[in-house]
């Protein structure tokens, strides 16, 4: 039904109150209309009040996409409940559309009578070209299926900003705080975080002291938003979702990108070792990069290197100089960094390289998420050259995982892959803050004196790790390099002997990290028949669907991988032990092919590469597919 709001009469004091137990919404408009940030504020608002929540952002591929087409539009989903959630939502139960694009874009996912609040000023002739609509939907019967509220919030939104002196397009970019205001109407949101936080963005001690009409605009047009939904008849309800049962503690909403310097920050502290990254800004790892450099206060040095293979090659000479070495990057980068990861493994020094993952081969897709890179981490180096490579689950889990690579870098002695991709580090989580003194230790193989001749390569009987020997230290002068090195002295090595010895070496350091890592817990039905393995940012989805499965009346269990090499030590037996093994993962079937080769099993995929994660409703039907068609 379509609900125009010029003929409805004002009568606030019909409107009830609806409890909801979650709600997926979606704001979509061109990628100048500030999509991100309302979606953000909208995000911290739910998290203040207590809701659990998962989001994901939707970037436009290319930087300069022509405005009011469907390549340029940008959007940010978020799914908010008072209930334990792990996904950003499937079918939405509101989109907003700014303009015919985005309509276009994302009219798909919305669920059948959703609610779809369009701005009535994006459907012109014009819009409706360059979307290459035949016809406008808001007029030819194609949105009859939802409950459609117009409204013209440019119009709206330029008439509340009037008095602050904006005008033309600096008012019309207010819009996106009118259409805020609306959603927090809806939905029962406070306006006071969003209030405060334009005073922080924009207010008399910020850089925009001399613009006090933009914070004052934006802010108007907030208030203007929610008053406009209040006494306009365009909802005939609010809708409440009640704060989340999660655990005590104190929380704040974080990134996937966020968690991932915070993990690093306290891996530099809890080892004492300066932390150091060399870096070239690339998509969807940037923020990385970013947000360790305003860590100057916690001895973070960081180099934005002129290109990929100058930022590995300056976090290996930081390793070698007794700093924790970190490089971010994705796909395209991590092709580019390759060969000096080879030198890592030779020189075995501690580094992390943290790829986000995104959509490939080449260029590919820079904004989307993928899961592709994992067979190019495990063998993309010349020789024999193995490293330690872990996934993080979540958002949240990105602060552990990287905390982790890091321990197992300095402990071993090795460079170690952090595996993410874009969904989870630019999706947010609640996220439960922990207490620094919880954290352990990192233990570290720093030699700063030696009573007898350094050996550098003389190993620990336990952990097979080399001494790690900070050079112009007295008394610790070796050789390093990329040649192959001689057992115990590190000297350069050209024999059969010593080459295979050294191989047998730095393949049983990393094999040996096995025993160090956390066995895998089965979760589900324990009498299943089979069994799902998950790995990476697809956890929530998979986790999700599986749940729904056995309630379903499925006989299935899952596990998960957050390490992929070594694989945890009890993973075969695990795998032996049911009939059929199904991995579903973003790419077109690397974990599979692992498994299958390693472990001499039959292994099933489900695959994906479409550029978004898996949605739980696709999952839980190929799971019945193949389970129901093999019976």
């Amino acid at each position: 039904m379509s609900t125009d709001v010029h003929d409805i009469p004002i009568n606030p004091s019909e409107k009830s109150h609806i409890d909801v137990d979650s709600v997926t919404i979606r704001f979509a408009g061109d990628s100048g209309d500030g999509m991100q940030i309302t979606g953000t504020q909208f995000t911290d608002a739910s998290a203040i009040f207590g809701n659990d929540l998962a989001t994901m952002p939707d970037y436009p591929a290319e930087i300069r996409a022509p405005a009011g087409t469907v390549a340029g539009v940008s959007a940010y989903q978020i799914h908010f409940s008072s209930q334990d959630i792990k996904t950003p939502g499937d079918d939405l139960n509101v989109l907003v559309a700014m303009n015919a694009a985005a309509l276009k874009a994302n009219i798909h996912d919305l669920e059948e009578g959703g609610i779809l609040l369009v701005d009535e000023a994006g459907f012109t002739d014009k819009d409706l070209e360059k979307a290459e609509l035949k016809s406008n939907p808001l007029e030819d019967g194609t949105l009859d299926g939802f409950r459609v509220i117009k409204a013209n919030i440019t119009e709206l939104t330029i008439n509340a900003v009037k008095e602050t002196g904006l005008k033309g397009k600096a008012a019309e970019l207010c819009k996106n705080f009118f259409t805020l205001g609306m959603m927090y109407w809806l939905y029962d949101r406070p306006l006071t975080h969003t209030l405060n936080w334009l005073d922080e963005k924009y207010g008399v001690k910020t850089k925009y002291k001399d613009k006090p009409e933009v914070c004052e605009s934006n802010k108007k047009a907030l208030t203007a938003g929610y008053n406009f939904a209040d006494t306009v008849e365009l909802f005939t309800s609010h809708y409440r979702v009640k704060k989340a049962a999660l655990p005590k503690g104190k929380y704040r909403k974080i990134s996937g990108n966020e968690a991932t310097v915070f993990g690093l920050l306290a891996a530099s502290q809890k080892s004492g070792r300066p932390l150091f990254i060399g870096s070239y800004p690339i998509t969807p790892a940037s923020d990385i990069l970013h947000g360790l450099s305003k860590n100057k206060n916690f001895g973070v040095i960081t180099f934005q290197a002129e290109d990929e293979i100058a930022a590995i090659a300056s976090t290996i000479g930081s390793a070698y100089a007794g700093g924790l070495g970190v490089t971010t990057t994705s796909g395209p980068g991590v092709c580019l960094k390759l060969e000096a990861m080879g030198l890592g493994v030779m020189t075995e020094l501690p580094l992390i390289i943290v790829d986000v993952q995104r959509g490939g081969p080449s260029t590919g897709l820079p904004t989307k998420t993928e899961q592709s890179d994992l067979l190019m981490v495990m063998f993309g180096r010349s020789g024999d050259s193995p490293l330690p490579v872990l996934a993080a689950r979540s958002p949240g889990d990105c602060f552990n995982m990287a905390f982790e690579a890091a321990r197992i870098a300095l402990k071993y002695m090795t460079p170690v892959v952090l595996l993410t991709d874009g969904y989870i580090a630019n999706g947010s989580e609640p996220w439960l803050i922990p207490d620094a003194k919880t954290l352990p230790e990192l233990k570290t193989n720093l030699v700063t004196a030696n009573d007898e001749v350094f050996q550098a390569y003389a190993r620990d009987p336990i952990t097979n790790a080399r001494k790690w020997a900070v050079p112009g230290t007295p008394g610790l002068e070796h050789r390093i390099g990329g040649l192959e090195k001689a057992h115990n002295t590190g000297m350069v090595a050209y024999d059969p002997e010593s080459h295979q010895l050294m191989t047998n070496e730095r393949h049983a350091k990393i094999a040996g990290i096995a025993n160090d890592i956390p066995l895998l817990e089965v979760m589900g039905d324990k009498d299943a028949d089979a069994l799902v393995v998950s790995w990476g940012g697809t956890f929530g989805t998979v986790s999700t669907a599986v749940e729904e499965s056995i309630k379903a009346g499925l006989k299935i269990a899952h596990v998960h991988l957050n390490y992929l090499n070594p694989f945890p030590r009890n993973l075969g037996e695990i795998l032996n032990s049911y009939e059929r093994v199904i991995v579903p993962e973003l790419n077109m079937g690397q974990l599979k092919m692992l498994l299958g080769g390693t472990f001499g099993i039959p292994v099933q995929s489900i695959s994906q590469v479409r550029g978004k994660p898996f949605k739980v409703s696709y999952l839980a039907s190929e799971l019945h597919r193949i389970l129901e068609t093999q019976k």
